[in-house]
């Protein structure tokens, strides 16, 4: 209601520039009042941030899907399965097929652009949310045995656009991509790294990865989640069983 006045005010002091300027003060002051009254808290606990519906969230997640699946010119029947599966799993088959339906629908009047998603889930998401949609991401590309360098270089565009850090994107990606090093990549650290600067990392990789800090509905997200913990979990297992670290 506040906006509203604002831009008649200031549309009577200084024309139209003024009614914009008096309502974009005034949808400041609602969400504002709105805050204090807990009307604008959001699902992910975000109150800076608008928050976005479990139903556009599952579209936006689907067109991520599909991006990825087509990304290395191929659409793998195994990636294909790997997402109806998680998507059956995880909502049911009667709301899977519903949200199929409905992305199908909303596919055919628009392009799906990887950017303008990114850019709609990073505003309404938490960084810890858009972590596990990268991770949820790089299991589709592995789910036909391996990770192409096209959906390498599709999964690193994506991360960009949901402002995931590099060193953040190198972690998860070392989960699927395996190599010698691996753990101390998933830890974020050098094999040089002294044992309490392991175990250092260790706990703040827990904290940032543990499941309860992904504030959401989404059971997608949830396992993901999950997942990635007990990923965090294995290479911190791996490197004291190396190290025999107490």
């Amino acid at each position: 209601m506040i906006k509203w006045v604002g831009a008649f005010v200031g549309f009577f002091i200084r024309g139209i520039g003024g009614a914009f300027l008096g309502f974009f003060v005034g949808s400041v002051l609602d969400s504002l009042f709105r805050s204090k009254s807990g009307g604008a808290k959001s699902v992910f606990g975000d109150m800076t941030r608008q928050s976005v519906s479990p139903a556009d969230f599952e579209l936006n997640l689907l067109s991520l899907c599909s991006i990825v699946i087509k990304a290395d010119g191929q659409v793998s029947q195994s990636e294909m399965d790997y997402v109806r599966q998680y998507f059956v799993g995880t909502y049911g088959k009667e709301k899977a097929n519903a949200i199929f339906r409905t992305f199908n629908e909303v596919n055919k009047k628009r392009e799906i652009s990887a950017q303008r998603i990114c850019t709609f889930l990073t505003q309404r998401t938490r960084y810890e949310v858009r972590l596990q949609l990268l991770h949820f991401l790089f299991g589709i590309a592995q789910a036909d045995g391996s990770i192409s360098n096209p959906e390498i270089s599709k999964l690193r565009e994506i991360a960009g656009y949901l402002r995931v850090g590099l060193r953040d994107f190198e972690s998860i990606m070392a989960m699927f991509i395996k190599s010698a090093d691996n753990s101390y990549k998933i830890l974020d650290i050098q094999k040089s790294s002294t044992d309490q600067e392991v175990k250092k990392a260790y706990r703040e990789m827990a904290k940032k990865y543990h499941p309860d800090r992904v504030n959401t509905q989404d059971e997608a997200i949830k396992k993901g989640a999950e997942e990635k913990f007990k990923e965090v979990q294995s290479a911190y297992e791996t490197i004291q069983k190396e190290r025999d670290i107490g």
